[in-house]
């Protein structure tokens, strides 16, 4: 996966992947089902839920991927029950240079941003984390942008009474809604320290982008993979499975590329439509290789590349679903009635 898993997107041919010069990368994870097999339920521990065990054990997995073009670059998977956090802190170091991570407010604790800063600064990096609202921060200055050089405690791992240190960094606070509707704040932080090249709004729009990372796991997991819960029955051969669609996905980056070559957004270009072509040319062409000339195997390639770029999916509407639940957990709003906000968002600093 190390020696596949590599940057494709350009400057010059995918601009949307970057912004201001740094390639535009995320951090997330997410879980996959494993089948209730003996050799599973006798390694794995199944999660609580509020109406007891869940069905079925959970495999974790992180990815590191960039973000204009849904192209994974580094991924780990807990194959041992490692959590989110202790996969991601595997993938600090894998992150290429010059480039801008965004990641949520599971990342955007003291002591994760404290490991992510030393890891950006040694490839030259940088990060911008969504915080929780119930981290304390000592405001140090006030910047002309309206975003805050801060002071946070940093933590002892375990033991949170305790505080081993403080790391001073950039906040952002936010005031994110549309017109008529009730406005959500926002609270960011980011090693771009310079209000000047880095203004805040830029990079709370920049942030928004983030949930490309969202419909990155909903291609792998309900177009490629298309069952709830993986084929494998044991948890090696389980890691197998999904580091296989892992590097499907890179593939089909790499060939959404290509056909879009610059005048195409590359993530117009539907996914499924390019991993259908890219499976019918796996099997046609394999069979036949030896019977075709290298010029007409291009020129199906080239064909194929023609077809993918006459399926696009329509320009994307700016639009909000509602955070709830039909059947809530905890403090989460019940969800009686499905609703979506449309329109352009606004945002100010604060």
């Amino acid at each position: 996966m190390r020696r596949a898993l590599r940057p494709i997107a350009t400057r010059r041919r995918q601009p949307d992947a970057f912004w201001r010069g740094w390639r535009l990368l995320a951090l997330d994870g997410t879980q996959y089902s494993v089948m209730n097999t003996p050799q599973v339920t006798a390694t794995t521990t199944k999660a609580a839920s509020r109406r007891g065990r869940a069905a079925f054990s959970k495999l974790g997995i992180n990815v590191l991927r960039e973000l204009g073009m849904h192209n994974p670059l580094a991924a780990a998977i807990a194959r041992h029950g490692e959590s989110e956090l202790a996969m991601a802190r595997r993938l600090f170091a894998q992150r290429p240079k010059g480039a801008l991570v965004l990641a949520d407010r599971l990342y955007g604790v003291p002591s994760v941003m404290v490991d992510v800063w030393a890891a950006c600064r040694r490839v030259g990096s940088h990060f911008l984390f969504r915080v929780p609202r119930h981290i304390n921060a000592q405001v140090l200055k006030t910047l002309p942008d309206g975003s805050r050089r801060v002071r946070l405690n940093v933590r002892e791992q375990g033991r949170p009474w305790c505080v081993a240190g403080a790391v001073e960094m950039r906040e952002i606070r936010i005031h994110v809604g549309r017109p008529g509707f009730r406005r959500h704040e926002l609270r960011f932080c980011t090693s771009l320290l310079d209000h000047r090249a880095a203004p805040a709004l830029e990079l709370a729009r920049v942030y928004a982008t983030r949930w490309e990372h969202e419909l990155y796991f909903g291609y792998a997991k309900r177009v490629l993979r298309q069952t709830d819960v993986l084929q494998s029955h044991t948890v090696e051969t389980g890691a197998q499975e999904v580091a296989a669609i892992i590097l499907v996905t890179a593939l089909v980056a790499r060939e959404r590329a290509r056909a879009a070559n610059g005048p195409v957004p590359a993530l117009r270009i539907k996914f499924g439509v390019v991993l259908a072509i890219v499976r019918s040319l796996w099997f046609s062409l394999g069979p036949i290789e030896d019977l075709l000339t290298e010029k007409r195997k291009a020129q199906v390639v080239t064909r194929g590349q023609a077809l993918m770029r006459r399926s696009l999916t329509g320009p994307r509407r700016s639009r909000t679903n509602p955070r709830a639940v039909r059947q809530p957990i905890r403090g989460w709003p019940r969800l009686q009635q499905t609703h979506s906000v449309e329109g352009p968002r606004q945002f100010k600093v604060v």
